[in-house]
C-alpha cells in the first residue's frame, strides 16, 4: 500500500494587540473630564461676579430664544446699561408689559393700562374707571392698585438713564360753581402724587423732568368728554438727547431739544353719572 501523506500543519498567527485603536477610549474620557472641570471653573467664576452678570447669564438659560438675544442690553440683563432709544423703545415696552403681567390683579387692571410708542417716547397711560382705579374717587390719594403698579414701574424705569415726564388729565365734568378746587388742581395733584411715590420707589431724583396738569384740555376720547378713561395719568419715557458736532442738543427723533414740542392730554375725575360738584 502506498504511504499516506500527512496533511500540512495549520499555523495560526496572531496579530499584535498594541496597535491600531488601542488606547483611544482614555482620550475621550480625558476630554470629558477637562470639559467638566472647565464648566466647574466657569460656575465658580460666575458666582463671584456682579449681580448684573449673573442675571444676564441666568436670563439666557431661562429664555434662550428671547432674552438670550438681548443679554447684555435688556433691562433684566444689564440694568442701567440699557438705553431706550428710537430703535429699541419697543423693546422697553415689551419688558414693561412682561413685568406688569406679573402683578396679582393684572386681569382686572389690564384694560386700564395702555403703552404706546410715540414721537416723544414711550407713553404709559393709567386710565380710571367710573368708580376709580388708581386713585381714590375725586382725590389725589393713590389707591392700593395704583400704588402697586406705580412702584413696579418705578423699579423698572429707575434702571434706565432716560428722563421721564408725568402728566395728569381729567374729563370735562366741572366742579361746583365757586369751588376753590377744580380740574386743573386735580390733574396736577395726581401727577405730582405719582411722581412723589415713584421717586420713593426707584426713580432717581433727577430722572423726572416735568410734572404737568392738563385738566380736560387733552381728552383721550374727544367725542365723549365725560368718559371715565379721560381721567388718567401719563408717564412719558423720553428718548435720550444727542449732541451734534455743533454742540446742539437734539432729541432722538431729530428735533432740537429746546424746540421740541411735547404732546399733551387730559383727565377729569368724576363718573358720567355723577352730579356737578362731585368728582370721581
Amino acid at each position: 500500500m502506498a504511504a499516506t501523506t500527512p496533511p500540512p500543519p495549520i499555523i495560526i498567527k496572531k496579530k499584535g494587540g498594541h496597535s491600531g485603536h488601542h488606547g483611544g477610549a482614555w482620550k475621550v474620557a480625558y476630554a470629558d473630564f477637562v470639559t467638566a472641570m472647565m464648566a466647574l471653573f466657569i460656575v465658580l467664576w460666575l458666582m463671584n461676579t456682579s449681580k448684573q452678570v449673573q442675571e444676564a447669564v441666568g436670563g439666557y438659560f431661562k429664555d434662550p430664544t428671547g432674552t438670550a438675544k438681548r443679554v447684555g442690553s435688556d433691562m433684566r440683563g444689564s440694568g442701567e446699561n440699557f438705553i431706550a432709544s428710537k430703535e429699541n423703545m419697543e423693546q422697553l415696552k415689551e419688558e414693561l408689559q412682561r413685568a406688569v403681567r406679573e402683578i396679582p390683579d393684572f386681569d382686572r387692571l389690564k384694560n386700564h393700562i395702555d403703552m404706546t410708542v410715540t414721537n416723544e417716547g414711550l407713553r404709559i397711560e393709567l386710565t380710571e374707571s367710573a368708580k376709580g382705579t388708581f386713585f381714590d374717587s375725586g382725590s389725589a390719594k393713590i389707591s392700593e392698585d395704583g400704588k402697586e403698579l406705580l412702584e413696579l414701574l418705578a423699579k423698572e424705569l429707575g434702571k434706565i438713564p432716560n428722563k421721564i415726564a408725568m402728566e395728569g388729565h381729567t374729563d370735562s365734568r366741572p366742579y361746583a360753581v365757586g369751588a376753590n378746587y377744580g380740574n386743573w388742581e386735580l390733574s396736577s395733584d395726581r401727577a405730582n402724587a405719582a411722581r412723589r411715590l415713584m421717586q420713593q420707589s426707584g426713580l432717581r431724583e433727577d430722572q423726572v423732568t416735568q410734572v404737568r396738569g392738563f385738566a380736560d384740555q387733552q381728552l383721550r376720547k374727544k367725542d365723549d368728554p365725560l368718559d371715565p378713561s379721560n381721567r388718567r395719568i401719563s408717564l412719558i419715557v423720553k428718548y435720550l438727547e444727542k449732541i451734534n458736532s455743533e454742540g446742539e442738543r437734539k432729541s432722538d427723533d431729530g428735533a432740537k431739544g429746546e424746540d421740541r414740542k411735547t404732546s399733551a392730554e387730559s383727565e377729569n375725575d368724576r363718573g358720567p353719572n355723577s352730579t356737578p360738584g362731585v368728582k370721581h
